[in-house]
């Protein structure tokens, strides 16, 4: 049981770069980027839960389709992130624990500070901490004002399908090397440094034709 904890703490904290790429997609269309981190922090933490290593395919392959899930749950579901009543009194739990820190050491208490005090995990703390921030109404101006519902634009499920069968095609006429590149680093996972191993490359090698393969794949997919 310790390792599996150890490995799911793992999984979350080295992963966070994902919720951030993945958060980034939806910036500008009308939530707050605090809530879209959120929401993909939630997915992060279900995709850790139920990633099975065994199934051959790299972390973030997997991980990637849950986190833009939970963050477009947030346009389907009105705009608010729903968060079950435990969670709730967890996390109001976690704030006065932090006001208290914050009054001892006299500044902004860290999260592993905070983890510390609630005898939690890192990733937990975050996930309370995350949880405590302030919704964005899509209803009320800046101003406090009531201005009106307003649509946000997402994108609709034949568009998404649409431009997946372009990636495909585009993919399919990359000559066997560079799709190979392509699928090493984007659908496996692997850094520079795997990928140059398995295709007898040297790391710059690879990160110049990484450059040069998504290039011509970019022009491909705007013609």
């Amino acid at each position: 049981m310790p390792t599996e904890q150890t490995g799911r703490e793992c999984l979350i904290n080295a992963n966070f770069g994902l919720v951030h790429a993945c958060a980034n997609k939806f910036r500008g269309r009308g939530v707050d980027y605090d809530d879209l981190f959120q929401a993909g922090c939630v997915g992060l933490v279900k995709a850790a839960d139920n990633f099975d290593s065994s199934r051959g395919f790299a972390f973030s392959t997997y991980a990637v389709p849950v986190i833009l899930g939970e963050i477009r749950r947030i346009f389907r579901d009105g705009g608010a992130v729903k968060i079950g009543r435990s969670l709730k009194e967890r996390a109001r739990h976690a704030m006065k624990l932090r006001d208290e820190l914050s009054a001892e050491l006299g500044r902004e208490p860290t999260v592993s500070e905070l983890a510390e005090k609630l005898g939690t995990d890192i990733p937990t703390a975050t996930e309370l901490i995350t949880v405590s921030m302030p919704t964005v109404s899509l209803t009320v101006s800046e101003d406090g004002k009531n201005a009106g519902q307003f649509d946000i634009p997402t994108l609709p499920p034949e568009e998404e399908i649409s431009e997946r069968l372009s990636l495909k095609c585009v993919l399919d006429s990359l000559d066997e090397k560079d799709r190979k590149l392509i699928e090493l680093r984007y659908f496996k996972g692997l850094t520079q440094v795997k990928t140059a191993k398995e295709l007898g490359m040297s790391q710059v090698q690879v990160s110049r034709k990484e450059k040069a393969i998504l290039i011509k794949m970019r022009n491909s997919l705007q013609q």
